[in-house]
């Protein structure tokens, strides 16, 4: 299924939807799979850099829905005095969002949550089993410190969404998974194929008959009991459906969000938060300025003119007139074109083809088969 040449995506938008703010680098857990660098080390967000991105995103809250998301490292290890200074500059129109493992969270993070008005996604793989390398840094099971803090969150009444990552997808696995989650009580979720990129260095390529068979179980699962709701089906079903009515390109924004990632010393990332923190002989800094010295939304007009952004938007071009699932993902993200190609031109990565592509003919394959 396929719709025709999208138009939209074309350049960065000048405002984005969402602000990613990195409040410490430091995560108590080693998971295998983990991206980040620098999470053995407690590098703290100063407030000043809170402060002059609050500047620019309590402005752009006023005229319309806006986040910000805090992740880290894991966003509670910044301590709850320190992050309630973080979220001070902010206006009561901007939404908190927090990604955290939910090792640390007791009664008083959920008084906490409740008192900021923090939305919080949990980090969790499913069952005990599905958890073997979410380890604390001494290498032991970081399970049931996850589900205290998850019970914690059920205790207070703090609703939550779950975040899983799938690294070897087989048969049984998404009913397994979707079981769990139903019982878990969160009321989203989101689940990622793992991915090569940052400090993992991990292959990432898979079976497609093992990826596309696990998305099309998964659909089959929610649609059994769908009471939660499934990020990446849900959104598969709204394109399949805006092509077979014509209107599938009215889904693509007009311009990419720049989705700007501020790491804890100002220093912004746009396009892949993935990428905040590492440097390369050839591009250099892949930040394109720091709030420190330089207001946010100027670096964002001028993001265009950094190097690897560039050479990213031309790939995204290549993209859009050689693929047919254009329409569905907007061009991928730019961090795995570098860290699966070494490069940003490049078009389909294994990202692509397990999260993208086999996403979408897992649904297709699904929807045949219940005719």
């Amino acid at each position: 299924m396929a719709a025709r040449t999208p138009e939209g995506m074309r350049g960065i938008a000048a405002v984005p939807s969402y602000v990613v703010m990195q409040p410490t680098t430091l995560c108590n857990l080693d998971c295998a799979y983990c991206y980040l660098p620098l999470r053995a080390a407690d590098r703290r967000m100063p407030v000043a850099v809170a402060e002059a991105v609050a500047a620019s995103v309590n402005p752009w809250a006023a005229g319309g829905r806006f986040s910000v998301v805090w992740h880290g490292g894991e966003p509670l290890a910044a301590g709850r005095e320190h992050l309630a200074a973080l979220l001070a500059p902010f206006g009561p129109d901007v939404e908190h969002h927090v990604q955290t493992n939910a090792t640390l969270v007791d009664d008083a993070w959920c008084a906490f949550f409740a008192e900021h008005r923090v939305r919080v996604s949990v980090s969790v793989d499913g069952p005990r089993a599905r958890n073997a390398e979410r380890v604390t840094r001494g290498g032991r099971p970081a399970y049931d410190r996850i589900v205290a803090g998850v019970a914690a969150l059920r205790r207070h009444g703090v609703p939550f969404s779950a975040l899983a990552v799938v690294s070897r997808p087989e048969p049984g696995l998404a009913t397994e998974l979707y079981d769990y989650f139903l019982d878990l009580g969160c009321d989203v979720l989101g689940v990622n194929i793992e991915e090569t990129e940052g400090v993992n260095t991990r292959t990432n390529a898979r079976d497609a008959g093992a990826v596309t068979g696990f998305w099309a179980e998964l659909v089959a699962a929610w649609r059994r009991d769908p009471r939660i709701h499934l990020r990446e089906v849900e959104w598969s079903l709204r394109y399949a459906g805006a092509v077979l009515a014509g209107t599938a390109d009215d889904l693509l924004p007009r311009r990419l969000d720049p989705i700007p990632t501020v790491g804890h010393d100002g220093s912004v990332v746009v396009l892949s938060p993935e990428l905040a923190g590492f440097t390369d002989p050839h591009y250099g800094d892949f930040a394109s300025g720091n709030v420190l010295t330089t207001p946010l939304g100027e670096i964002l007009a001028g993001a265009a003119g950094t190097p690897w952004v560039g050479e990213f938007l031309t790939g995204v071009e290549a993209c859009r007139t050689s693929c047919a699932y254009f329409g569905f993902c907007g061009g991928g993200h730019a961090a795995n074109r570098y860290f699966e190609l070494g490069r940003f031109d490049g078009t389909e990565t294994e990202h692509c083809r397990n999260s993208k592509i086999r996403l979408l003919e897992g649904v297709l394959e699904h929807a045949r088969d219940h005719q």
